[in-house]
């Protein structure tokens, strides 16, 4: 089998053109160029069947840009998701018309926001915009915002909820959305509360709706950022958490662990959550909410840092518990609830709240109007 004379010719002359991208739509049977002039279109004229013919449409492109009438090679479809492309292969791939050729570009840690474009051109997708948005030069680009806008009107499509976090998280990027477009998808959080989830992730000091200072932080605010300059960390974090911008975090958390809707969303919740306290833990731990308690108590009680706090006013002793306990949070906590379970909705929270109720009674402890439940 061939193609027909007139679709090899213009084929020949698409690719003699040097195109910056390719795409094929099977379904019209149409393949179409991307220039700096704009988009060329080929309309093909089957002498076999569809499939057959977008084979042979497939091995002439890869002909002329790979020197192999192959196509895209099948093999590498194991591992070009993982991002080992070499760069410089990145325009050629392009160029095949091939859907996971795009996606392998994507995933390339050298793709440019010129590169990014052509993508984009070739296969506008989800999952490709979360992938290049993971790229620093695209977001600094003229595509970052392009994709972001694109993935928040996209969002409500988004059913699973680590997708709808991840998707939250790199749109909140620096100069991707405005201030409208923020407190629009801030208030969407109302309603989809693992949105809450990608919010903290970003903007944990700059969230769109924060809360009146704790008391200890109005009363004791110049003593605590003298021991925060000093370098006491357990003063640095205790500023942070008890300021406006941190008690509209803390309420932001009891928000996400009001209706948690499956156990990814807790799990990275979390991990966000440790992260936000580390520096008063030197490094990951896989505890129980109990063995945590134990050892924050003993933390308190030895650590200078804690000590040095402690001196300024007794009542910050239960609040540096509590940053400890909350700093060592991980799937560790969950693990007796979630290890061999696949619950979710509101099974997975009656089983998980023995573990909530405790937590959220640590939270409280550095919250100064908790919700009531």
């Amino acid at each position: 089998m061939q193609l027909a004379p007139e679709d090899s010719l213009r084929l020949n002359v698409l690719l003699a053109n040097k195109p910056q991208a390719i795409r094929i739509n099977e379904s019209q049977m149409t393949v179409f160029g991307l220039s700096e002039q704009g988009e060329a279109k080929v309309n093909l004229n089957p002498t076999c069947r569809d499939e057959q013919y977008i084979k042979l449409v497939k091995e002439l492109i890869s002909g002329h840009v790979l020197g192999s009438p192959g196509g895209y090679p099948i093999y590498l479809q194991r591992w070009t998701r993982m991002g080992q492309m070499k760069d410089d292969s990145l325009e050629q791939l392009l160029m095949l018309g091939e859907p996971e050729a795009v996606v392998a570009a994507v995933h390339a840690p050298g793709l440019t926001d010129d590169l990014a474009r052509r993508a984009w051109w070739a296969m506008e997708d989800a999952e490709n915009a979360r992938q290049m948005l993971r790229k620093k030069a695209v977001c600094e680009g003229q595509m970052g915002p392009l994709l972001a806008e694109y993935l928040v009107e996209h969002l409500p499509f988004e059913v699973e909820p680590e997708k709808q976090i991840e998707t939250v998280r790199l749109v909140l990027q620096p100069d991707l959305l405005n201030d409208e477009q923020i407190d629009s998808l801030w208030r969407k959080a109302g309603r989809k509360p693992p949105f809450y989830v990608g919010f903290i992730a970003t903007l944990p000091d700059n969230l769109p709706e924060q809360h009146e200072a704790h008391e200890l932080h109005t009363s004791h605010s110049a003593e605590l950022t003298a021991l925060a300059q000093q370098g006491n960390l357990a003063a640095q974090v205790l500023v942070r958490v008890l300021s406006e911008p941190g008690q509209g975090y803390m309420q932001t958390l009891f928000g996400i662990f009001k209706k948690p809707s499956n156990q990814d969303v807790i799990n990275m919740t979390l991990d966000q959550i440790a992260d936000y306290f580390s520096p008063v833990r030197e490094e990951r731990v896989d505890l129980t909410l109990d063995e945590l308690s134990a050892e924050a108590k003993d933390w308190v009680s030895h650590r200078d840092d804690a000590q040095a706090v402690i001196g300024l006013n007794d009542a910050f002793a239960d609040k540096l518990q509590a940053i400890r306990v909350l700093s060592g949070l991980s799937y560790g906590v969950v693990r007796p609830v979630f290890k061999g379970s696949t619950a979710i909705g509101s099974l997975m929270r009656k089983k998980l709240a023995p573990v909530l109720e405790p937590l959220q009674g640590h939270m409280s402890a550095i919250t100064a109007h908790p919700p009531k439940y």
